[in-house]
């Protein structure tokens, strides 16, 4: 079934997008609910006519979000998170994340605009996300999952460490005494 969506329905399309669908998604739920008509001839000529009176207003807009482009694909994304054993984060990374990050770099970019590729990231290393910023400006941006430094962790484990290995040296001086305690015992 083909329709025409008035509002921007997420992982769908935009407004004003021709897209298909299937019948039940499209009878039982975009057209009832107001985010789409069905795509009839006639309404396709109000469609066309009603993008060519906006295309000029929209060039303005497209060489905007290319200019937004160009800085995103500029941008450097380093995203800290906890790690557990291994490279297994603790939570994950997804398009909530990243529009936060990018919110702190200057872009405001809401989250329904971004598509981590894979869904969520559950471990550190290097990824990929598609942001839309327009219907015909789609940015391919890189960023990588590092692992946070938490000092008071590392502080932590080498205290744990330290005290596995005094128990271990207190373990070998008792069972040498005992040793001792044992040939004494012998000997007499």
């Amino acid at each position: 079934m083909e329709i025409i969506l008035i509002k921007d329905v997420e992982n769908l399309g935009f407004a004003d997008d021709i897209v298909t669908v299937k019948n039940g998604y499209g009878r039982n739920y975009l057209i009832p609910q107001g985010y789409a008509i069905l795509a009839t001839p006639s309404a396709k000529k109000v469609l066309a006519e009603k993008l060519k009176q906006r295309a000029f207003k929209e060039k303005h807009i497209v060489e905007e979000a290319q200019k937004v482009a160009e800085k995103l694909k500029a941008l450097q994304i380093k995203i800290p998170a906890k790690v557990g054993s291994g490279d297994k984060l603790f939570g994950s990374i997804n398009n909530q994340n990243l529009s936060e990050i990018l919110a702190k770099e200057g872009f405001d970019i809401e989250k329904k605009y971004i598509n981590v590729i894979g869904g969520s990231v559950k471990r550190i290393g290097k990824y990929d996300a598609k942001v839309r910023l327009h219907r015909d400006v789609i940015v391919d941006l890189e960023f990588e999952v590092t692992p946070i430094r938490d000092e008071k962790a590392i502080a932590e484990a080498k205290a744990k460490a330290a005290a596995e290995a005094k128990r271990e040296e207190a373990a070998a001086a008792a069972a040498e005494k005992s040793e001792e305690n044992s040939e004494a015992d012998t000997n007499e």
